[in-house]
């Protein structure tokens, strides 16, 4: 993405991409959870009676929550599959955690920003709500936990 001056347009973006290790899970019209807290410590220094001093702790990522429409890719349960049941269980019930990526990309198809992800595996998913009685649109849930994450203009 071609560096903007100050006080230009943001970029708007249309889709969400998710991939692991390279793979498409899927395009979402939401996600949240790209932020990383600091946590401080405090140290009174005697005598010190103008300020606290403060000092940089761990780093905490919560976890990723994307929203999406139903699609009609396999991708996602044969990702979670490998983190869970009968693909724990055959990985010695060891947990294989994989490389994600979320992309940003516009109404051409050009990629515009992408988070990298380290450490990454399903926590979490919810269906649709299905009702005659109200009809809505169809919306899946992911929730994904994480150990950090790196910005990149690819």
């Amino acid at each position: 993405m071609p560096e903007q001056p100050l006080g230009g347009d943001a970029p708007v973006s249309t889709n969400f991409l998710f991939e692991v290790d390279g793979v498409e899970i899927g395009a979402f019209k939401e996600v949240s959870g790209l932020q990383v807290t600091a946590t401080t410590h405090t140290y009174v220094e005697g005598g010190q009676n103008q300020y606290v001093h403060r000092f940089p702790g761990v780093l905490t990522w919560p976890n990723l929550v994307f929203r999406r429409g139903l699609v009609n890719s396999d991708a996602l349960f044969a990702w979670v599959g490998k983190t869970s049941g009968d693909g724990f269980a055959a990985n010695q019930n060891k947990l294989t955690r994989a490389t994600g990526a979320v992309t940003v990309v516009d109404h051409l198809g050009t990629r515009l920003r992408s988070w990298e992800f380290e450490g990454v595996f399903a926590v979490a998913w919810a269906g649709p709500r299905l009702s005659i009685d109200q009809p809505e649109a169809l919306v899946e849930t992911l929730e994904v936990a994480h150990n950090g994450f790196k910005a990149s203009d690819k």
